[in-house]
């Protein structure tokens, strides 16, 4: 897995002078956003006490914001110096979703200082251009796509062990577990909930914006770039543990005679218990995963 290089669907940058670079601003086209407190809130300060700086997302960022801000330049009144990740969150963008920021043409962290007459752009992670000599915002790339999806997510969950990757899944956790948990495992965090990814503390993660898990799954697949890592029919899609080959002797009590006459072939996870055959429900999964991963490529 490539994290978090190329992880976003390929993008053109034509109409803007073709490159990542700060456009200069266009004074018809400005909406203007919150007051911003040093704390990142907004604040009740006049916006003529304060500094103004001037934002610009980029391509699908914009999904996040209102209509009338949406692919314009927004002007944001703040108390300076202000971090940058504060200017951006609190347009409702989760940084787990930025990959590359120019600060006054410059690429810059999250935690760069913002001051007045500043310029921010802000870019979402890509496929198509070279990036290379810019400030990528992860510390690194994971090597294993593992992840721990939020209790919204239990069908996303079991698809994403159906196609052999490592998912975590507890419908009773609170969000500070749950980061916890995720940062010591080297997890991605999957969620439909922006304030989660939006904690300080999480470096990977991953908002999923569809409620239909089929299309959940191939925003996932896109996104991390796993149609070529992954490994169908390995991952107990009860509990997550490894499925692995078993005799039929081995199994023979525990299973229906039926089940036993029609099948030669068994598989056992490892953790659980669950065992698995090939019957119908195997070719059913069998062309929804051949579905999903056809129609990343």
């Amino acid at each position: 897995m490539r994290w978090p290089s190329s992880l976003f669907s390929t993008v053109s940058y034509t109409e803007r002078a073709g490159s990542l670079s700060s456009p200069p601003p266009q004074s018809a086209d400005i909406e203007t956003g919150p007051l911003i407190g040093l704390d990142g809130r907004e604040s009740n300060h006049a916006a003529h006490d304060m500094a103004l700086a001037t934002l610009r997302f980029y391509e699908e960022l914009n999904d996040y914001l209102p209509a009338q801000m949406r692919k314009r330049d927004i002007a944001v009144h703040f108390e300076p110096p202000c971090p940058i990740r504060h200017l951006i969150e609190t347009q409702g963008v989760p940084h787990t979703e930025v990959e590359i920021i120019l600060l006054n043409g410059v690429s810059v962290d999250l935690e760069a200082p913002v001051y007045d007459a500043d310029r921010v752009s802000i870019y979402p992670m890509f496929e198509a251009l070279d990036v290379t000599p810019l400030l990528r915002l992860r510390p690194g790339p994971l090597r294993e796509p593992r992840f721990f999806a939020d209790a919204q997510l239990g069908r996303l969950t079991r698809y994403l062990r159906l196609l052999g990757f490592d998912t975590l899944y507890e419908n009773r956790i609170d969000d500070a577990d749950l980061v916890q948990k995720a940062t010591a495992g080297q997890r991605i965090i999957l969620s439909r909930d922006r304030a989660l990814l939006m904690r300080r503390d999480v470096s990977h993660g991953c908002h999923i914006r569809n409620d239909n898990p089929m299309q959940q799954l191939s925003q996932v697949i896109r996104r991390c770039d796993l149609s070529r890592v992954s490994r169908p029919f390995t991952r107990c899609m009860e509990c997550n543990g490894p499925i692995e080959a078993v005799s039929k002797q081995d199994v023979a009590t525990t299973l229906e005679p039926e089940t036993l006459a029609c099948f030669e072939s068994f598989w056992r996870c490892g953790d659980c218990g669950h065992i698995y055959w090939k019957g119908s429900h195997y070719e059913r999964l069998q062309r929804l995963v051949t579905a999903v991963l056809n129609d990343a490529r």
